[in-house]
């Protein structure tokens, strides 16, 4: 028995999955103006992860309801001010991303399925470690051209 059922998960999977495009345009933008070949390529990972991580949504809710979700037709996306203030709210939203998914995992009934969830939940944590990874290398810079 779970304290979260799976209509909770289902629900909240379309939610995961309906800011799939412009998480794409934020992931774009933010690789677009890194200041380092390594920090794109970081960038870059953690991005392909995250369409991997929309696909398995997409599978766990066919599997469930024999729907497949759609996504938006028209998306907006709302660029960050600067360089390190979208990788602040990368960081933080990755964080957030964990909070939603445990709750995901704990209304999905099969093992097989709560485990694709907790591959995508520690893919989140990995990628608030490299976010941390980036802002530690901002100070870095900033420390080094005083």
């Amino acid at each position: 028995m779970s304290y979260k059922s799976l209509e909770e998960a289902l629900e909240l999977i379309k939610k995961a999955v309906s800011g799939e495009r412009e998480d794409e345009l934020f992931y774009d933008y933010l690789i677009s103006v890194a200041p380092s070949e390594e920090e794109k390529e970081i960038i870059r990972g953690i991005r392909d992860d995250e369409r991997k991580h929309n696909q398995m949504f997409r599978s766990i809710y066919q599997h469930y309801t024999g729907q497949t979700i759609t996504a938006p037709a028209h998306v907006e996306f709302q660029k960050p001010k600067s360089y390190m203030d979208g990788i602040r709210r990368a960081f933080f939203g990755e964080l957030s991303a964990v909070e939603r998914y445990r709750n995901i995992r704990a209304g999905l009934p099969d093992r097989y399925y709560r485990d694709m969830v907790f591959e995508i939940l520690t893919d989140e944590i990995k990628h608030a470690s490299k976010y941390n990874y980036l802002m530690n290398l901002d100070v870095r810079r900033m420390v080094e051209s005083k």
